[in-house]
């Protein structure tokens, strides 16, 4: 069975875990990178990621990008967006429909 899992800082992703999903609470990008890579390797079918551990882990986040699973959901942190995800799914939709529609 597949699972859904959240890594952040504590304070980002600790409400989570009342919804059901593994929470993976990172303090910095090792342990960020270490858990991405085990939930990768351990059928998580959906990792939510804080943008701010994010923006430091782009060669990992790459690695993942055109594999089936696991996808790779960038979330704001507690200190708000940084706008990677939303320029993710801009770029995902003009792959997909050959044109900027957002």
């Amino acid at each position: 069975m597949y699972k859904i899992a959240v890594i952040g800082d504590q304070d980002s992703v600790l409400g989570f875990k009342a919804l059901g999903l593994e929470v993976h609470a990172a303090e910095n990008v090792e342990q960020a990178r270490r858990a991405l890579h085990d939930l990768a390797h351990d059928n998580c079918a959906i990792i939510y990621l804080t943008e701010q551990l994010a923006a430091q882990m782009g060669a990992e986040i790459a690695r993942y990008k055109d594999s089936l699973t696991p996808a790779i959901i960038l979330i704001p942190g507690k200190e708000g967006s940084l706008g990677i995800g939303m320029a993710n799914v801009k770029t995902a939709v003009e792959r997909a429909v050959g044109a900027d529609i957002l």
